[in-house]
């Protein structure tokens, strides 16, 4: 990381650099890749291939948030209307559109193409989680060039790219990849602003390069998720003011065209959805989203520390690492690099530790931070002797306890061992095992990527194939398919007591949503209709089918569980007797 003086900066070794194990094939590997940048952005985005495909075509809608994202896009596609966003017949005005206009993108795209019932296809609503992630991976080698070497920020890249948490991510359609990308831009090019002052360079004329992705970066992320991506940069302006006590940096960013270029971009939307639904939008997403936050929303409370636990999971494999880097980085906390990146990441951690509302993916975006200071440590030689080294195990832990409750969870739910999982499980397991028996000061990097290729196999057999083969996790699309196999043409459908999105998604936005009750009154309309009605709620449908003499039949049940509510559900699909 950048130092103002002639001593070695943090993350520079020390003493001349010596090739780790060259002999070691994975090492070579880096070797050869390094040797350029295009080789570099190559190999991130075949290994970002790599880790996020697996699943990633076959893994039906998850709820909630996917598929009210999928969804809201789909009536956005089907309407030709790109400016309100709605869920069914109600307003969805918790995000802006950024994210929805990119999904109706790659959907329209792909109808443009030819592809047969593309709205309807969740992976295609996936597209833009997938570039946001690899985009991210990219720039974290790019964002961490400004603190350590070419080879040292490939690590940092690739710590991102395996991580738990950011392979979940480039699965699901929503906007947390985009929005990572988005934040790695800004803070690579406020990084170089930054360290370029504190080395003492006088730039009477600053490159128009670093201004223009900031505040680019800075209005993609404010279309994506609102203004959370200005309190990433904002805390991280403020900790820096106050530990240097100045900001004489921040005219290297333009900020006076900076912010009319900003507004240029974002203003547009914001004006549309102000003139088409008032002060709504602002009072959802503002007063409805984000201050809602600070108690605890949607049962997702939880108290302070709860992302410290859940690091040593969602940052795996990185997470051991990053916990032997940790004293060095205290050590460092002063020199420039570090302390950029410690404002990065401490001031916005401290914030969502403090909001009562929690859900894991919310410090995404602070990860590529720990990542480049963890490589930092990695290329002084100076991560910790001491019994932090013990963490080691945990590159061989996470991979044999996700094997063990993924082939347990497989054989409870469908009673089926998955067998072709299990070569990729046994793959995952010896790397790990490799990564944590090999691992020593000195061998840190090769533990490293035995720890990465591990992540690649558990990739293959807990999203490629245990995910896809629990069926009864995903009761919509087994209801959906049922509704694709009846001989009427156009069937229409009343939901009771299961509402979840991916219903909505892929039965149709006409589906009704409503009760026991309702659903006999929508099935005694006409033909073709079938009722979706969730055990709890048969009583109800049965006794009002009784009152208005609904004759009808049950065409299938299907058992399952809700995920977002964990809980078991059994759905019966019922329909009246005059229809086939």
């Amino acid at each position: 990381m950048a130092e103002t003086y002639a001593k070695p900066r943090f993350g520079e070794p020390r003493e001349p650099k010596n090739l780790v194990n060259p002999g070691h094939r994975l090492v070579r590997v880096i070797e050869f890749v390094t040797s350029s940048h295009t080789r570099v952005a190559a190999f991130l985005i075949l290994c970002g291939l790599v880790l996020f495909l697996p699943g990633f075509f076959r893994i039906p809608p998850v709820d909630r948030d996917e598929a009210r994202f999928a969804q809201a896009t789909k009536q956005m596609v089907e309407s030709g209307d790109f400016v309100d966003i709605r869920f069914q017949d109600d307003v969805r005005y918790k995000k802006p559109v950024g994210i929805y206009w990119l999904q109706a993108a790659a959907v329209e795209s792909a109808s443009a193409l030819g592809l047969s019932g593309a709205p309807l296809r969740i992976w295609l609503y996936r597209i833009p989680s997938l570039i946001g992630a690899i985009g991210a991976v990219l720039l974290t080698y790019w964002a961490a060039l400004a603190f350590v070497t070419r080879r040292g920020a490939v690590f940092a890249a690739l710590m991102m790219c395996s991580s738990v948490l950011l392979g979940v991510e480039a699965r699901l359609g929503k906007t947390d990849a985009m929005l990572l990308l988005t934040v790695v831009a800004a803070m690579g090019a406020m990084a170089r602003a930054y360290l370029s002052w504190q080395r003492g360079e006088d730039l009477a004329h600053p490159p128009w390069s670093w201004p223009a992705i900031f505040w680019t970066a800075l209005a993609a992320g404010i279309l994506l998720k609102g203004p959370l991506i200005l309190m990433f940069a904002g805390l991280t302006i403020a900790a820096l003011g106050i530990l240097d006590r100045s900001v004489a940096w921040l005219p290297r960013l333009r900020p006076v065209w900076g912010l009319m270029w900003m507004l240029v971009l974002v203003l547009p939307w914001f004006v549309a959805i102000f003139w088409r639904a008032g002060e709504a939008f602002f009072s959802d997403s503002i007063g409805g989203d984000m201050l809602s936050k600070l108690s605890a929303q949607e049962s997702h409370g939880a108290p302070p520390g709860l992302y410290l636990l859940l690091f040593w999971i969602t940052f795996w494999p990185g997470a051991p690492l990053a916990g032997m880097a940790a004293p060095a980085v205290w050590r460092a906390r002063r020199e420039p690099g570090a302390q950029f990146l410690l404002a990065w990441l401490v001031p916005s951690w401290i914030v969502f530790e403090a909001v009562l509302t929690k859900l894991p993916h919310y410090v995404l975006p602070l990860y590529p931070a720990v990542a480049i200071l963890t490589v930092g440590a990695l290329e002084r030689r100076v991560l910790s002797r001491s019994w932090l080294m013990r963490g080691a195990a945990w590159w061989f832990a996470i991979p044999a306890a996700t094997s063990i409750i993924a082939v347990i969870g497989a054989i409870t739910l469908t009673r089926q061992p998955v067998f072709l999982a299990w070569p990729f499980v046994a793959a995952a397991l010896i790397f790990g095992l490799f990564a944590w028996w090999l691992y020593d000061d000195g061998r840190a990097e090769r533990a490293l990527l035995n720890a990465v290729v591990a992540a690649m196999f558990l990739a293959f057999a807990v999203y490629g194939v245990v995910l896809p083969a629990l069926t009864p996790l995903f009761p919509s699309a087994e209801i959906a398919r049922a509704l694709r196999n009846v001989a009427c043409a156009g069937p229409k459908a009343a939901a009771a007591g299961f509402h979840e999105p991916s219903l909505v998604f892929m039965t149709g936005t006409s589906t009704v949503l409503t009760d026991g009750s309702g659903a006999a009154d929508f099935l005694a309309q006409g033909s073709c209709r079938f009722a979706l009605v969730e055990k709890s709620s048969e009583r109800s449908f049965v006794l009002r089918a009784e009152a208005i003499g609904l004759r009808y039949n049950v065409a299938n049940r299907i058992d399952g569980y809700n995920i977002s509510q964990g809980r078991a559900v059994s759905i019966s699909i019922f329909r009246s007797e005059t229809t086939e």
